[in-house]
């Protein structure tokens, strides 16, 4: 649940429930308020799950375990895999070192199995894991005028740079955690965390006071990262090898075992994936699951398709075949298939890029 619901309310939200919980999916007119994220600043209240590790052993504890190399120093983050023994992803997470314990934000439903499985995984190693997610607001701000927004309220600190650094300041009355996003909306970024209790006043700060901003919902957050070429869990991630999605910012190749390694070591030492992430351009908007043909073969599937307000048209995100060579392809929609272009990553370009951007080793 939304830690601000009458809040939301009083701006005329709509709600929807995401992976068991509500958030906004648009507070009216969705693709408009996307525009006004392109152009400004605007601010969304984030569904994550926080999973808190506490204890002297918390950092290799964890970095034992995720696919990326835990930062050991306080105000720094990574993000990161949690991988099932045949290399496919279970979780991604943002860890964030806040000096005597380490935050990790989930998907909203993978938190509590995150903590059942890591408690049950603590022998002799002084650590302590739980879920946290109702003790904490977040809050994304993006657009290009997002630093200038953030400037405007954040006292005792900086804008936070590079990626995944974060700051720790006041916004009123309130203390807040400043964190530089990763360009997921393919804009400039930051989420800004609180304590839930403060939660009311740091969303009214951030949409009130110094520089003018936006709420916005779900809705236009898929629209955004659609656009941006950015996977997402629910529906590029879940389940699959993170090689096939290009996902290299989330991989260290150089740390020690975890799970899941092997596998996803042996697929980058032969150099390509069985698949590979692409932009498609339809003429017409296809459903998820939707079959991708080059001629009369299957080359794959739509992982996800959108109605881009920015180019008026639709565009999807789709898996297919890694040796696919085709400037065009065909996609089924309502038992027919309609042509579709096969277009680079991102379909916007804006104040910033993806850091989740598919990269292939070998392929421009």
């Amino acid at each position: 649940m939304t830690v601000v619901e009458e809040m939301h309310e009083r701006y005329g939200a709509t709600f929807e429930t995401r992976a068991g919980r509500d958030v906004v999916r648009d507070y009216g007119r969705p693709a408009r308020t996307h525009g006004a994220v392109r152009k400004g600043a605007a601010v969304i209240e984030m569904g994550y799950g926080v999973v808190v590790v506490e204890g002297d052993d918390r950092v290799a504890f964890v970095d034992n375990a995720v696919s990326n190399r835990v930062p050991d120093a306080d105000g720094e983050g990574v993000y990161a895999l949690l991988l099932d023994p045949q290399g496919r992803i279970e979780t991604d997470m943002y860890v964030y070192n806040a000096g005597e314990r380490l935050l990790c934000f989930t998907p909203p439903e993978r938190a509590e199995p995150l903590v059942e499985d890591w408690s049950e995984k603590v022998f002799i190693q002084d650590v302590a894991v739980r879920d946290a997610s109702t003790e904490f607001g977040v809050f994304g701000v993006h657009g290009p005028k997002s630093t200038e927004k953030v400037a405007s309220v954040l006292n005792g600190a900086g804008a936070p740079e590079p990626a995944l650094s974060f700051v720790r300041g006041s916004m009123g009355d309130a203390g807040v955690t400043v964190i530089a996003g990763d360009g997921l909306a393919g804009e400039e970024g930051y989420e800004v965390v609180c304590a839930a209790d403060a939660a009311a006043d740091v969303f009214d700060t951030l949409l009130t006071n110094g520089m003018n901003a936006v709420p916005f919902g779900y809705a236009t957050w898929d629209t955004l990262t659609a656009e941006a070429g950015t996977p997402l869990f629910d529906t590029e991630l879940q389940g699959r090898v993170p090689n096939v999605l290009g996902l290299r910012n989330a991989l260290d190749f150089e740390k020690g075992c975890y799970v899941g390694q092997e596998v996803v070591s042996k697929v980058e030492n032969r150099g390509q994936p069985s698949k590979r992430l692409v932009g498609l351009r339809p003429e017409e908007l296809p459903a998820a699951g939707a079959a991708v043909f080059d001629g009369d073969a299957s080359v794959g599937e739509v992982t996800r398709a959108v109605e881009s307000p920015t180019l008026e048209a639709p565009v999807a995100l789709a898996l297919v075949d890694f040796e696919l060579d085709a400037d065009a392809v065909q996609v089924r929609v309502d038992e027919r298939e309609v042509a579709a272009e096969v277009a680079s990553l991102p379909f916007v370009e804006g104040s910033d890029a993806s850091r989740r951007l598919p990269t292939y080793v070998g392929r421009e």
